[in-house]
């Protein structure tokens, strides 16, 4: 068999593999851009867009609507934005569940950036706010001026929770309580769930609309930094599925205690079974 040549060209899989390698440079420059980009935009918003709310809308809740539809709007774009430069893809289906008034949006949390998309496709977004993000001067402006929940133990999370729904607000509420580990993501499973969406629902009796997100790559996991750019665009699904009612799974004589556990339940089963089909 003849000795290959040096001066053969190099194999196709080589050629592939320097164009992936730049393709992912791109990307994590792309990711840098857009979070550069985010942080101006909330400036922009925080320093002129807000003030001027404040200065001319002196109707509470009024400046509190138009302030939400702001940052939805903002959210929309940043989201084209990322698709633009080629750092994500997504989709969305059953769009039209989300265009009502008063839901409780239950979704997974695969990552950083499902609350971004979830508050740019609704209309009068609210969500709890972690403590940490009430402290923080850059943040405390628009959250409150937005009338977002601050998350607190107790019962009045509860109760802010269902009185939001009750006004007409969309709330997002993610069951897992934080993004899902690496691990579970790759086996399509959630974290264990907290009972707070399910409180929420049995004590308010709400229907939930459960948005099962999917994407193809792991990004921007609590245990991935930006700058850790997955191999291939990672495309996201955001799928809208039917109201469940809370009766369904609980009988109306059960404690909220037990009913919220029974929920709790069936909502993990219902995410790991949705997770493991076919998008």
């Amino acid at each position: 068999m003849p000795e290959r040549s040096l001066s053969m060209p190099l194999p196709a899989r080589d050629e592939s593999g320097r164009r992936f390698s730049l393709e992912r440079c791109w990307r994590i420059a792309a990711t840098g851009f857009c979070f550069a980009v985010f942080g101006l935009g909330g400036l922009i918003v925080l320093c002129l867009v807000f003030p001027l709310l404040r200065l001319f809308v002196w109707r509470r809740l009024l400046r509190q609507r138009l302030a939400r539809d702001i940052v939805s709007a903002s959210f929309w774009l940043f989201c084209k934005l990322m698709t633009i430069v080629g750092v994500i893809s997504y989709e969305v289906r059953g769009l039209e569940k989300l265009q009502r008034r008063g839901l409780l949006v239950v979704a997974n949390h695969p990552s950083l950036i499902d609350v971004v998309m979830l508050i740019s496709l609704l209309r009068q977004p609210d969500c709890v706010v972690k403590a940490a993000a009430w402290r923080n001067p850059f943040m405390i402006g628009p959250i409150s001026l937005c009338g977002f929940i601050r998350n607190q133990d107790g019962s009045q999370l509860i109760e802010d929770c269902i009185v939001s729904v009750c006004r007409g607000s969309n709330l997002i509420v993610f069951p897992e309580g934080t993004r899902t580990q690496i691990e579970a993501l790759l086996q399509r499973q959630v974290n264990p769930l907290q009972r707070g969406a399910a409180n929420i629902a049995v004590r308010g009796n709400l229907p939930m609309t459960p948005v099962v997100i999917t994407v193809t790559e792991p990004m921007l996991t609590k245990q991935q930094p930006w700058y850790k750019a997955p191999r291939r665009r990672p495309h996201f699904v955001l799928n809208v599925l039917d109201d469940m009612a809370v009766a369904h799974f609980a009988p109306a004589d059960t404690t909220p205690s037990l009913a919220a556990r029974v929920v709790t339940e069936h909502l993990s089963d219902f995410f790991n079974r949705e997770l493991k089909k076919d998008v």
